[in-house]
């Protein structure tokens, strides 16, 4: 009885044994399967929004190609259709900062698309396990003078919790303007530019919106750092059009319906972007202007390293200026020449005057209300996470900025 007990003892320490090496390979099995899929998979305009669309996606595979596929419609179920267009990308390896494992940074674009389309994409490597999940966008419409977007900045976090908030705000912005076309992000996307996992969690708690609709970020003083902005730009496919001497994809403008788009960088080779920005504007026939930055000269503070920037605001008749860094929300008065031109209350018309904003932040940290500046029409601190949604329908822009429970804080009109 003894013996008999004794190897059935051994023989449930065996299976006990064989389960766990089971469960082990399995685990692996697993690990390395999801290693495979594409993680931080996002969006952005490079080339024409009416025809492109630029990828961005990390792996742990240094060697996978670079590919994304797209067929039109929303519902691509066979990916070996003859409607499929493949577009092959380019490859980096990634050595993050933080001392985590390095990483593949992917970016590809597809091109040759028809205007007003929707489609159906996904990116990879090629192979069977390697692609991430299906997703949609749409590209512009040709010839339509109405365009919606959201802006939103200073995402700003560390930890999971901190980026659930920044993820809650931008449904709620899509809640409000289901029709935004792209996010415009005011900078600081993340406390600290080398902290991998920070990105990660930006990334995954905005998944559902940034891997359809275009993420085009402004580079704050948290994205770049000494000069060094390379963990900000390797998380973006963006416009390689801006002034010399610029880390490419921190300084770019693009169009969109009626309206161009300058994307400036504050924190470094502002000289070059000046001369830059002048050509920029003299060379756009387009009838809205609209300009992103992160430190602004008409925010919570006045930001004096920008201040030819405002010069050729004025003589370019800029309309409005999204700003962030400040953690608060405020709004200027239209300005001209330094100087207030409107009441701050009626429509501003035939670009008498630039209006300045910051949104105060979609992210968890707020700052004390500082003091108002005489430049000010609307300025609190409501220590909620804000965002705001743009619509410019053909002659009139409407401004409109909520907090995360839905109230409307501040609302005006440009009118040309």
């Amino acid at each position: 009885m003894d013996i008999l007990k004794f190897r059935k003892d051994v023989l449930v320490v065996l299976a006990c044994c064989v389960l766990l090496i089971i469960g082990a390979v399995g685990m692996e099995w697993l690990r390395t399967d999801h290693a495979k899929k594409p993680a931080a998979v996002v969006t952005t305009f490079k080339g024409d929004p009416m025809t492109s669309r630029a990828f961005t996606w990390y792996s742990s595979n240094s060697e996978a190609d670079a590919i994304v596929q797209v067929v039109k419609g929303d519902a691509a179920n066979d990916w070996e259709s003859e409607q499929v267009l493949t577009f092959k990308g380019m490859t980096a390896t990634v050595i993050p900062e933080d001392g985590s494992l390095k990483q593949a940074v992917h970016k590809a674009e597809a091109s040759g698309l028809e205007p007003g389309t929707t489609y159906s994409y996904r990116v990879g490597s090629g192979e069977e396990k390697g692609w991430s999940a299906a997703a949609v966008f749409q590209t512009e419409v040709a010839d339509k003078d109405k365009v919606t977007f959201i802006n939103v900045t200073d995402s700003q976090g560390v930890t999971e919790q901190d980026f659930s908030l920044w993820g809650n705000t931008l449904d709620k912005a899509f809640a409000a303007f289901p029709e935004a076309a792209f996010i415009v992000h005011n900078g600081d996307l993340t406390e600290e530019p080398s902290d991998e996992q920070a990105w990660t969690y930006l990334f995954e708690k905005a998944s559902k919106w940034v891997t359809q609709v275009p993420f085009m970020p402004v580079t704050g003083n948290h994205d770049e750092v000494d000069g060094n902005a390379e963990p900000f730009v390797s998380h973006f496919n963006l416009p390689d059009n801006g002034a010399e001497g610029s880390i490419p994809g921190t300084n770019y403008s693009y169009d969109y319906g009626p309206v161009h788009f300058v994307f400036l960088n504050s924190e470094s080779n502002i000289k070059e972007q000046t001369k830059w920005l002048r050509s920029d504007l003299e060379n756009t026939d387009k009838a809205w202007k609209i300009v992103a930055m992160h430190q602004g000269p008409y925010g919570v503070n006045t930001y004096k390293k920008v201040k030819d920037w405002t010069e050729l605001f004025d003589e370019f008749e800029v309309d409005l200026v999204l700003q962030g860094h400040n953690h608060e929300y405020s709004r200027s008065y239209p300005l001209r020449d330094g100087k207030i031109v409107g009441d701050g209350e009626a429509a501003v018309q035939n670009r008498e005057g630039t209006v300045y904003v910051v949104t105060n932040t979609a992210g968890q940290k707020f700052n004390e209300k500082k003091e108002d500046k005489f430049y000010h029409k609307v300025h609190f601190q409501n220590e909620k996470q804000m965002f705001a949604g743009i619509v410019i329908n053909g002659e009139t822009l409407t401004y409109q900025a909520y907090d995360v429970d839905g109230k409307k804080r501040d609302e005006f009109v440009l009118e040309h």
